[in-house]
């Protein structure tokens, strides 16, 4: 199943890296159509620019997500789809603070991703997905900031 392993690969660890592979597919994918949202959302073209460069990474994020799991098991991943509609946030505020908190349980979920992975190779993609997921974050909370978001009522 998974060529090129390591002695010390546990094979439940592994299985539980591809499901959730497949989940962050699907998050990737959704991630993607939210902030093409928030893109019509975004009060000014720096914004915007911030915007795109977090949408593109997650892009770039989606392929790499495809290319581990295509490695592990010689297979295309299972991935639906996800439909076209989605909640839309009633304000850009909410959008940017639904984004921010993704971004970080995104963080938790990859780095389970990252116990179950035997390649040193697929531990450095998703170190660099990782590391990426937390700059959107810090970008996300400069988009707080400077729109004067409030948060927690």
């Amino acid at each position: 199943m998974y060529g090129n392993t390591e002695c010390c690969c546990d094979p439940r660890l592994v299985q539980c890296s591809l499901s959730l592979i497949i989940e962050a597919l699907e998050d990737e994918a959704h991630d993607r159509m939210f902030y093409q949202c928030l893109l019509q959302m975004a009060p000014d073209r720096k914004q915007c620019k911030i915007i795109e460069s977090i949408r593109n990474d997650e892009m770039k994020h989606f392929k790499m997500f495809r290319i581990i799991y295509e490695e592990i098991t010689c297979k295309q991943p299972p991935c639906k789809q996800p439909g076209q509609e989605f909640e839309e946030p009633e304000s850009y505020c909410d959008a940017i603070e639904t984004a921010l908190f993704g971004e970080l349980n995104a963080v938790e979920m990859y780095r389970r991703i990252m116990f179950g992975l035997c390649s040193q190779r697929h531990r450095d993609m998703l170190f660099e997905i990782i590391t990426d997921e937390m700059k959107h974050s810090v970008k996300w909370n400069f988009l707080y900031n400077i729109n004067r978001c409030t948060c927690c009522d």
